[in-house]
């Protein structure tokens, strides 16, 4: 059927639900990172769970390394998926994966905001909590590399909107931690402080509950039957074709999106995308890893070392800045919130709609490895910020406004070095050699991500 036949998305509903899908997709690892100093605080032993949301943000002693785990026991499972996606495509129905993972990711959410509740040992409460990590995020690999396979057949509008989602998801989460901060400021007593605690964490449970809605209504929509129904006319492997798009959509905390995605817009009229092809001529014969390999391995080996070094850093030391000032009002209590979570998401998916508007270096240019090496300076600027907690490392950067400086830096760099090198690869292979390519390249994301969540361990030490 030609496209023009396709019919219209009435009320842009269909984009609307994959926007709510992306950030479902992304909202349980940010509301973890973002919430860092109520998990430090259970963990140092504070006998109230309300106590530990409002208390002052001056890193209680973490002697669990919460940040270090949860950064690795988050990006791991994302590594493992990768390679095991081409089994679970093949062996388990695509609803099964999308609602499964939805449903478990809703019941481990419900269970973290549960145990706002309940006072558990440190020690008890910890391995809950790794627990709950690793498989909520285990389900939203699962999950992500599923909704793209659908995607693969949409207009590629409906990509840029589930990706803008899935962007919006970490400043949606530095928000709710602020506004649960103002709402026990404006109070008293410790059964509403808990209750803001409680209502931060319902917030992603409301999320996941709104992505099983968008989800389980697409097939009741004729604009969203007419393209997925066409998979079922497809190869097995188109849902693997999306692995390059799938490469666009993690980052611990940031979402690359390339230049035709960088901008969302909601003018969803499917007679302005071209024609999908989907009766292709007869395609080369598969190209060889190695061979993709070899075209691509610098800019694979750039987006290695850019997330390497954002992991290594981000939240795991970020998360421990203070503030200098010596004054205990409601700046010391707001100023990772915002200095730290809000600011690097912001300025992220900044540097990420910098590639709409220009890719500079180029593919054949030695300048891009150059700017990826020179962000290993953000690992010692950051370790001598103001982090009251040390034992080996003088503290250099007193004032609040180098570490802001610093992460503005930092944040920007990484959302345009990640959105640069995506879109950098495809364009250095042949067009049949770009389904290896995206593999290739998801892989190296995760691997990235890996190593520098197990790098942090090592920094942390040396402060």
């Amino acid at each position: 059927m030609a496209r023009g036949n396709a019919p219209r998305d009435s009320y842009h509903l269909v984009g609307i639900s994959f926007f709510i899908l992306g950030l479902g997709t992304l909202l349980p690892w940010n509301f973890f990172i973002t919430a860092i100093p109520y998990f430090q605080g259970r963990l140092a032993g504070t006998n109230s769970s309300a106590e530990t949301l409002s208390s002052n943000h001056t890193s209680p002693t973490d002697s669990f390394n919460f940040n270090n785990w949860v950064t690795l026991l988050s990006q791991l499972p994302l590594l493992l998926f990768t390679l095991l996606n081409s089994f679970l495509y093949q062996c388990i129905p695509e609803s099964v994966r999308i609602l499964g993972s939805l449903l478990a990711i809703l019941l481990l959410f419900a269970l973290t905001a549960a145990l706002v509740k309940v006072d558990l040992s440190p020690g008890l409460f910890f391995s809950i909590t790794m627990a709950s990590v690793w498989f909520i995020n285990s389900f939203c690999a699962v999950l992500q590399g599923s909704l793209f396979g659908q995607l693969g057949t949409m207009p590629s509008t409906y990509s840029t909107l589930f990706l803008s989602g899935q962007g919006l998801a970490g400043i949606f989460a530095a928000l709710a931690m602020l506004m649960s901060l103002a709402t026990k400021l404006s109070v008293t007593g410790g059964v509403d402080a808990q209750a803001s605690a409680l209502g931060y964490f319902i917030t992603p449970c409301v999320g996941i509950l709104l992505s099983i809605v968008c989800y389980l209504s697409l097939p009741h929509l004729k604009f969203a039957r007419y393209y997925l129904t066409k998979k079922l006319s497809q190869a097995p492997a188109q849902e693997l074709e999306t692995k390059a798009e799938l490469l666009q959509a993690d980052e611990k905390n940031g979402i690359p999106i390339s230049p035709q995605q960088a901008n969302p817009t909601l003018d969803l009229d499917p007679e302005k995308e071209p024609e999908l092809e989907l009766e292709e001529p007869q395609k080369p014969e598969k190209p060889s890893v190695f061979v993709v390999f070899q075209k691509i391995w610098l800019t694979a080996l750039c987006l290695v070392l850019v997330f390497t070094v954002t992991l290594s850093v981000f939240p795991a030391i970020t998360a421990m800045v203070t503030t200098s000032s010596n004054s205990p009002g409601k700046w010391s209590q707001f100023f990772n919130p915002i200095c730290c979570f809000l600011l690097f998401n912001v300025m992220d998916w900044l540097g990420r709609s910098l590639t709409s508007y220009f890719l500079w270096p180029d593919e054949d240019s030695q300048l891009l490895p150059l700017l990826v090496c020179l962000r290993f300076l953000f690992v010692p600027l950051f370790m001598l910020c103001h982090v009251p907690q040390r034992a080996w490392l003088p503290i250099i950067f007193w004032q609040d406004a180098y570490f802001i400086t610093f992460m503005l830096l930092f944040a920007i760099s990484n959302g345009y070095l990640v959105s640069l090198t995506m879109c950098l690869a495809p364009r250095q292979v042949l067009p049949h050699e770009r389904e290896v390519a995206g593999a290739l390249m998801t892989f190296f994301l995760a691997l990235g991500l890996s190593c520098g969540a197990s790098l942090s361990f090592l920094f942390k030490a040396l402060l």
